[in-house]
């Protein structure tokens, strides 16, 4: 064993006269060892700290892109399987036998599993929520609308059954919901987009916390760091320790961070459950379906948890590296 070597063990080893002693407790240093990283100290649970918060806002993040693209998707796979066709008034035709033949021709038509013509009353009620109740609707053009829905697997051809409709009915029109079905995908990649920024803003955060904790912590033990290095111990050494310590803090901080986060989408799921039946609970339903982010989503909070644990570990062995690099 050379030199350098043998000064490392016996620095960083229990002393000769307590060879016999019994081994010290997990997690505690045994007699006579001198860490190289300080291990209970105001930064590290400042650092265990931050890197809670900030995994528990990307977890929070993360859930939401879930609900939300869980939502879109489910819209989209709705309103992908209707189309809608508006009738509109006309001086010289008879609205109700345009309706009626728009029926037929909807139903006749392959790939249409249902059709519901909706009568001037419905119709009038679906102008509501926009003009409020009580009006005289009698001498507004008012069009007509009936809706075609689209059998499972089928896929009709949409030009041929709109051609069919404009040649007999003029006045008609086929709606096949594209347009919003496209603005429901791109606010979908809207907020997957989002989602990835926020979760590289926090890695970010993230590394930036590390390297100022990793430097705090060379600088209290620097005579130490330099001595190992001055008596020839290797880099990888002293890095490995540093690397460890930060590894095991970052994984504490995302560990807290992303269980606060699963505990709070487990609640907002038992609410949720709670609340159906009721008013508020089936609004909130149509408009962004159940809260549960899924098995994919938690899965998602748990590898994010590693990998901040990982970034941590990473960002305090180079900087570790870097600072050696200048100890002369």
């Amino acid at each position: 064993m050379s030199m350098s070597n043998t000064l490392v063990q016996e620095r960083y080893s229990p002393s000769p006269a307590n060879a016999d002693a019994p081994p010290a407790a997990p997690g505690r240093a045994a007699r006579g060892q001198t860490p190289i990283v300080p291990q209970a100290t105001i930064s590290a649970r400042a650092l265990i700290g931050v890197v809670a918060i900030m995994t528990f806002l990307a977890s929070l993040t993360i859930g939401a892109v879930a609900l939300v693209r869980a939502a879109a998707l489910e819209w989209q796979s709705g309103v992908a399987r209707e189309m809608t066709v508006q009738i509109r008034p006309a001086a010289g035709r008879d609205m109700e036998m345009d309706v009626a033949k728009a029926t037929t021709i909807a139903r006749a038509f392959p790939g249409v599993s249902d059709v519901k013509p909706y009568s001037r009353e419905e119709s009038t009620r679906l102008l509501e929520p926009w003009l409020g109740s009580g009006l005289q609707f009698e001498d507004l053009p008012i069009p007509r609308i009936v809706v075609l829905r689209i059998a499972p697997g089928a896929v009709p051809d949409i030009s041929e059954l709109r051609k069919s409709l404009t040649e007999q009915i003029p006045t008609a029109s086929l709606d096949d919901h594209r347009g919003f079905v496209a603005r429901m995908r791109a606010m979908s990649d809207a907020a997957l987009l989002l989602g990835i920024a926020v979760l590289v803003l926090v890695l970010l955060a993230t590394v930036l916390s590390v390297t100022f904790a990793t430097r705090a912590a060379m600088a209290t033990n620097r005579h130490v760091i330099e001595v190992l290095h001055l008596i020839g111990a290797k880099d990888s050494f002293i890095a490995s320790r540093f690397q460890r310590h930060f590894l095991q803090l970052g994984f504490k901080g995302g560990l807290l961070g992303g269980s606060a986060a699963i505990a709070l989408f487990v609640l907002a799921d038992l609410a949720g459950n709670w609340f159906t039946g009721t008013a508020a609970g089936d609004q909130f339903a149509a408009m962004f379906g159940t809260v549960s982010i899924g098995v994919l989503g938690y899965a998602a909070i748990l590898a994010q948890v590693c990998l901040v644990a990982m970034v941590t570990g990473a960002t305090s062995h180079r900087t570790v590296n870097r600072t050696i690099e200048t100890i002369q």
